[in-house]
């Protein structure tokens, strides 16, 4: 009686402690990885630091948007940011007819009080400054027209009326006799000046990732002994 035909033998069973134990140290291994940026066949891989603040860019981007960032080596950025918020801020103006960045002079001139007073009121009875402000230096001649300010004239002798308080009845004749174009001007002035804190804020806080500066190291010889020296 010939003896009946068998199957493949089974394959060796992987005992369960041992395949548990090898993919828990895979997963570790993989986990306790570092990141890098980059690899350069010579050098180390570069690391992530952690950003620096940096208030003196912060100024900078609040003085003329984006300049801080260029400061920093980030140019496009800072040339975007430029070109964007002052094409905003002055396209505003244009529609405003160059009369919607101002402080109005609305103390009388007998009230008591400091300066600082004077202003603070002011700006609460036109808080579009507020946020005008901070598009930096192109805001600047608002305040210098404000301290300057004579009721008697009809224009500053230097700046003109650019920037300067418009009397009451030539902003009643444009909002009586022009389009909305006026109102919608300031909006786009006060937008530009608040983008301008979160670009400032970005020049603070600098660049998300520093890159480390990669080391050049020399490759260790190759230790594994060959066919003849195993012999």
């Amino acid at each position: 009686m010939s003896p009946s035909p068998m199957g493949p033998p089974p394959p060796p069973s992987v005992p369960n402690d041992t395949l548990s134990q090898a993919i828990a140290t895979h997963v570790e291994a993989a986990s306790s990885t570092p990141p890098v940026l980059s690899t350069t066949p010579g050098s180390t891989p570069a690391t992530a630091t952690a950003p620096v603040f940096d208030p003196v860019a912060g100024l900078l981007s609040y003085l003329i948007p984006g300049l801080g960032q260029i400061a920093q080596g980030r140019v496009s950025k800072g040339l975007l940011f430029f070109g964007c918020l002052w094409t905003l801020f002055f396209y505003g103006q244009a529609l405003g007819q160059w009369a919607n960045v101002y402080i109005p002079d609305t103390v009388a001139p007998n009230k008591a009080g400091s300066n600082l007073d004077r202003l603070m009121t002011d700006v609460y009875n036109r808080p579009h400054f507020l946020g005008q402000f901070w598009i930096g230096i192109a805001a600047w001649p608002a305040i210098y027209q404000y301290y300057e300010y004579d009721d008697n004239a009809d224009a500053h002798p230097t700046l003109g009326t650019f920037q300067r308080a418009p009397r009451q009845t030539e902003i009643n004749n444009m909002q009586r006799d022009a389009n909305k174009r006026w109102d919608l001007g300031w909006v786009y002035t006060v937008i530009a000046g608040v983008l301008n804190i979160l670009v400032i804020y970005d020049a603070c806080a600098g660049p998300a990732v520093r890159p480390g500066t990669a080391r050049k190291t020399t490759a260790a010889p190759d230790s594994t002994p060959t066919i003849k020296e195993q012999a």
